[in-house]
């Protein structure tokens, strides 16, 4: 009937389920910072988990190789090169080795780290980056060129960093005039969108320096906002209202009179901290000090944004790290993978799409970015754009073992009773055959094996009673 028609939004992910791991497979004993900075204290890539900590006397984070698990000793060194505490660590997108710190010192460094994690405590960055005036709390690598870096901090600047050299090749000093929330580049990287504190919305060309859109009062509350680019060139930002509650906003770039979409959800104080996925246009919202992940998805169709499903639990979250596509668990159709940082812990939990084939699903899976860059810095500091090469997740992809593999090497023969008649083939399988000959002798010689073994015991108890016998009657 027609009356049904839409009323069931098709889609893969409608059932995509949350997960933790076991406690077995978290890591503990880990001191995760305290420091009064609304950002993530977590990143993480196919090799590693890098957690800002605690430390006394200056700034430090806990590099561990992403299979860790346990209790972490006190004596497990870490990347302590910061005077002050870290606030942010992201991993290069096109090394997996190589991770940027911003700290409270002003300053932001790059470290190298080896394979296999850490030995000793990592006091000397590859190189250090000087530019900014007060704290720096935001890091964003270019999606597609090699060793662009952004940062922005307390000072209301955004600089444009090429790490090989240590050169600062761009500063965007005018555009802000107040503290900078986010900062998250587009697709191809040729645009950044920020938000600030006087509750704008602005698309900036950073190579330029120029303010391409701005709209005014994207959340009407005071508490921080968070804006990122939609691999469609859509923006989608969390803030609050008015009246504290906590929203999320769809805003097409073409036309910012007027939010695509706008869901209300809670009215809580911690700021929420927007994840995408741009293979399945998934939107993960984290909140600090929450004990839920609410997760949306994104598409064409009204009301645009589609609420899936939240996970909850019993803990809060001082911060969560988001792992890289190239990471998930493709044999059990994972799409994501969080870190929930407690506070003496990290738990990895795993976003699943229930199917019942073995197989590598594709349709969950589309080829995402590669580790290799698409522009070297020079190029794009020149003016080249390029969206980023794509890498198809199925050449990683270990496929269980068949449960008849010998079955399907081996294919039996199949031959007719008699000539002439219509009856079926038979299946002859020699293998069966001598299968069920060897479980027949094997039985065969079980039984004989145990007869022996009682008429030796009863032989055995005759002799004795025997002996005993005639030692009584002997006078």
């Amino acid at each position: 009937m027609s009356f049904r028609r839409g009323v069931v939004r098709q889609s893969k992910f409608r059932h995509v389920f949350a997960q933790a791991w076991k406690a077995e497979h978290c890591i503990d004993d880990v001191r995760v910072s305290r420091v009064t900075w609304d950002g993530p204290l977590c990143a993480v890539n196919p090799k590693f988990t890098a957690v800002v900590i605690e430390s006394g006397g200056g700034g430090a984070f806990l590099v561990l190789p992403l299979n860790k698990s346990g209790r972490i000793d006190q004596a497990t060194p870490t990347v302590c090169g910061h005077s002050a505490p870290v606030l942010d660590v992201q991993w290069c997108p096109h090394d997996d080795n190589v991770i940027a710190s911003a700290s409270e010192d002003c300053t932001v460094k790059v470290w190298q780290i080896p394979d296999g994690g850490l030995t000793g405590p990592m006091t000397e960055p590859v190189v250090t980056l000087e530019g900014h005036s007060k704290r720096v709390g935001i890091l964003a690598w270019h999606p597609t060129a090699f060793n662009i870096l952004l940062t922005a901090g307390c000072d209301n600047l955004v600089c444009v960093w090429d790490v090989g050299t240590g050169e600062l090749v761009y500063q965007i000093a005018d555009a802000h005039p107040d503290l900078i929330y986010s900062v998250s580049w587009n697709r191809e990287g040729s645009a950044i969108c920020t938000v600030c504190k006087d509750k704008a919305l602005r698309v900036i060309d950073p190579r330029r320096g120029t303010v391409l859109k701005v709209k005014e009062k994207v959340h009407d509350g005071t508490r921080p906002m968070r804006a990122v680019f939609l691999s469609d060139g859509k923006i989608l930002t969390t803030g609050f209202s008015r009246m504290s509650e906590r929203q999320l906003a769809l805003w097409d770039t073409s036309d910012m009179s007027e939010p695509m979409a706008v869901q209300e959800m809670d009215t809580s104080n911690g700021v929420l901290l927007p994840y995408y996925d741009p293979d399945t246009n998934m939107v993960y919202l984290c909140g600090k000090g929450d004990c839920t992940i609410r997760y949306f998805e994104v598409t064409d169709e009204s009301p645009y944004v589609h609420f899936l499903s939240l996970y909850s639990s019993k803990e809060p979250q001082r911060g969560a790290g988001f792992l890289s596509k190239r990471g998930v668990d493709v044999n059990k159709c994972e799409i994501a993978r969080f870190y929930k940082l407690h506070e003496r812990k990290v738990e990895p939990i795993s976003m699943t799409v229930p199917r019942k084939s073995d197989l590598f699903q594709g349709d969950l899976y589309p080829d995402t970015a590669s580790v290799e860059p698409s522009l070297l810095a020079e190029d794009w500091i020149a003016g080249q754009d390029a969206p980023p090469l794509l890498v198809s997740l199925s050449g990683g992809y270990v496929g269980a073992p068949s449960k008849n593999r010998d079955t399907l090497r081996n294919k039996p023969k199949l031959s007719s009773q008699g000539s002439g008649t219509d009856s079926p083939p038979i299946i002859r399988s020699p293998t069966l055959r001598l299968t069920k000959i060897r479980r027949t002798d094997f039985h065969r010689s079980n039984v004989h094996c145990s007869c022996f073994s009682a008429q030796a015991s009863l032989l055995f108890l005759l002799v004795s009673f025997s002996s005993v016998f005639f030692a009584a009657i002997r006078p």
